[in-house]
């Protein structure tokens, strides 16, 4: 296995630098100027935007600040925020702990809901079950994430007054007090982020299994006495999961960007939120890095599902 993940990571390389040569170019290329404040300030000098134009290195070409940006990033120098003048990096990792625990709890949740109703959907198709459950489903996925999102609000924070609607990162208590006011914040965002990726999910469950329990080995396996649960959990269930890990590794770094929706109606500060923030101000620095940690994290789960294959079925080899 070795080996291949080494082959895997220079295919990627080549890849990872296009990516950032086409972000890069983009935002270069982009309308704006991250020093329109000051000088619309009249209090600031027309010298000193230039001055600070010509430090960050804003007026010479495209070519030699891409290199220029390259270079530090090798280095570890994600940059620094024209708007926060804090390091990009450290505004990153201050922002990542709130979105990864809001986007894992969601993902967790996803999944629970997905595999088991997926699952029993397709082992009793056309049941009333099944029925319900596709229903319910195609409800959870049509609905827009800032509809349900308003809708939790309305309900649970403004109505019945169980839940605060503003995530809060400073919270002043300490101990189980202060893990309880997390949960109390993270339930809502959590919900909706889960529930209509769980909905979608589970569609895409049923199909493959339903795809997998008719193939031959399945019959098979029937007919030599198996109980209908061994059949459905150790023979249709592993094989099944082959696109639907294809469909969730791919669609996990979307769900990053999916979220900075969320984060805009429960206030949460994360990633999405710093993301919105620099693309309202012309933040170059921080829109750069943070559609670059998105793009790498396609590839990155793009080979987490391939190597999640071998394990759900022993006939791949890595070669």
């Amino acid at each position: 296995m070795g080996p291949y993940i080494l082959r895997r990571l220079g295919v990627a390389l080549p890849s990872v630098l296009g990516i950032s040569v086409v972000l890069f170019t983009v935002l270069a290329l982009a309308p704006g100027d991250p020093f329109e404040e000051l000088a619309s300030n009249p209090n600031v000098p027309a010298e000193v935007r230039m001055m600070l134009r010509a430090q960050f290195g804003l007026d010479d070409p495209v070519w030699q600040r891409y290199f220029r940006w390259l270079a530090a990033m090798l280095q570890g120098d994600w940059g620094f925020s024209f708007i926060s003048r804090v390091n990009v990096d450290t505004l990153i990792l201050q922002r990542m702990p709130v979105t990864l625990g809001v986007i894992g709890a969601s993902q967790l949740l996803a999944l629970a809901i997905a595999l088991p109703v997926g699952v029993y959907s397709a082992a009793k198709p056309y049941s009333w079950f099944d029925r319900i459950a596709s229903t319910l489903a195609f409800i959870g996925f049509s609905l827009p994430t800032f509809f349900t999102g308003l809708l939790l609000i309305l309900l649970f924070s403004i109505k019945l007054d169980w839940l605060p609607f503003v995530y809060r990162a400073d919270i002043a208590a300490t101990g189980a007090q202060w893990w309880w006011e997390q949960l109390r914040q993270s339930i809502m965002p959590v919900t909706v982020l889960g529930l209509f990726q769980g909905a979608s999910w589970t569609r895409y469950v049923r199909s493959a299994m339903l795809d997998v329990i008719r193939l031959d080995y399945v019959t098979t396996a029937r007919s030599k006495g198996l109980r209908e649960r061994v059949v459905i959990l150790k023979h249709v269930v592993r094989n099944a999961l082959i696109p639907v890990v294809t469909l969730v590794a791919l669609q996990l770094p979307a769900i990053f960007g999916g979220a900075i929706v969320t984060e805009q109606i429960f206030r949460i500060p994360g990633i999405g939120s710093l993301l919105i923030d620099a693309i309202l101000r012309n933040d170059t620095p921080v829109i750069m890095a943070v559609t670059f940690v998105f793009a790498c994290l396609v590839i990155v789960f793009n080979l987490i599902s391939d190597l999640l294959y071998g394990w759900l079925d022993p006939r791949i080899s890595y070669r």
